[in-house]
């Protein structure tokens, strides 16, 4: 662990021994592999198994992050169909381990790193864990954001228009150097944003297989992962950003996509076929402008890929890896073009 990450046992076992009823050390902890954003914690006490999650030490861009707002929605989904961890303490405090952070339960099930479900030999499971991440997914978009406490979790307007000039000012935030297809993509999606179609619902912003945790037996999903570019938003970015991820190629860096995999042979749905199974759980008939939602989806990993090179540059990054990412962000673009041209033809 760099010395950044360092946490002092003692000051961490004292805090939460004082602040959550039934919390007893000794402690020991042990840093999640993978993850370039939040460091994440295994916590073994003598009261239990937690997770710790923590924001990185240095400094950060503004709103990048933001572990309170994964805390609020954490526990303001607690009671709705949306499966996720409990939750029992947010620290706001950096003194406590040089960073804020929040501790929740540690959920026993299996993660998937790669689309195509290698390590699964049945397609009757690939099928079910498809189907999971398609029903959890109308699940998240149906809860009612008044009723749940959310109703000022984002700001109102255009959703979209909202993001993109979010992402665009993280990217020049973090640019180090130019690269024309993110220009080109940037010109593309300025000019084909969609007017406003008033759908407001809760997002969860990074809705993807590896952040979904599942039974070992049942298959079915027992919590939803890192909420932390959660906000109130629009329901097809969730959706056209998952299927980004599936129209991924193998061997990108990251989780494992399914360019140029039989789908039908694993027994996984074709992108129509679970678009339409979303549109139908929703109650919709279809999406129009998908091209600029999928565009629009490469963009924003673009730019959220360029802030992790940005702070592997500036040594706080929290995992190894990182100065290698900024490499993706050409490939990323030029996916999105590639998605552009071929809605022309």
């Amino acid at each position: 662990m760099s010395k950044q990450l360092e946490i002092n046992l003692d000051v961490l076992t004292d805090y939460l021994a004082r602040h959550i009823e039934g919390f007893s050390g000794p402690i020991t902890l042990e840093k999640f592999a993978g993850g370039q954003s939040n460091p994440t914690y295994k916590l073994t006490a003598s009261s239990g198994v937690y997770v710790l999650r923590r924001q990185p030490p240095g400094k950060l861009l503004k709103s990048a992050h933001a572990v309170d707002r994964e805390y609020r929605v954490l526990a303001a989904l607690a009671d709705t169909p949306v499966p996720v961890a409990k939750v029992y303490h947010l620290c706001e405090d950096p003194e406590v381990i040089g960073s804020m952070f929040y501790l929740m339960e540690y959920c026993d099930g299996n993660v998937y790193w790669d689309a195509p479900l290698k390590d699964i030999n049945d397609n009757a499971v690939r099928s079910k864990i498809y189907d999971q991440m398609n029903q959890t997914l109308v699940a998240l978009h149906q809860v009612d954001i008044n009723k749940v406490g959310l109703a000022d979790y984002g700001k109102p307007g255009n959703y979209f228009e909202r993001q993109l000039s979010r992402w665009l000012t993280q990217y020049r935030a973090s640019e180090l150097k130019t690269i024309d297809a993110m220009e080109q993509l940037i010109s593309y999606l300025e000019q084909a944003l969609p007017e406003d179609d008033g759908k407001v619902c809760l997002v969860h912003g990074d809705f993807r297989l590896d952040n979904m945790m599942f039974d070992k037996t049942s298959h079915e999903i027992i919590a939803v992962l890192d909420w932390e570019l959660s906000t109130l938003g629009h329901p097809y970015a969730d959706l056209a950003y998952q299927c980004m991820q599936l129209r991924m190629p193998q061997g990108l860096g990251g989780p494992d996509g399914l360019k140029g995999i039989d789908r039908e042979s694993l027994g996984i749905p074709s992108e129509q076929a679970y678009v339409d199974l979303y549109c139908q759980r929703m109650g919709i008939d279809k999406i129009d402008n998908w091209t600029f939602y999928l565009a629009f989806s490469f963009f924003r990993l673009a730019a959220i890929v360029q802030g992790v090179a940005k702070r592997a540059s500036q040594g706080n990054a929290s995992n190894s890896n990182a100065a290698k990412v900024g490499a993706f962000v050409e490939p990323l673009a030029l996916m999105a073009l590639e998605v552009i041209a071929q809605s022309k033809k």
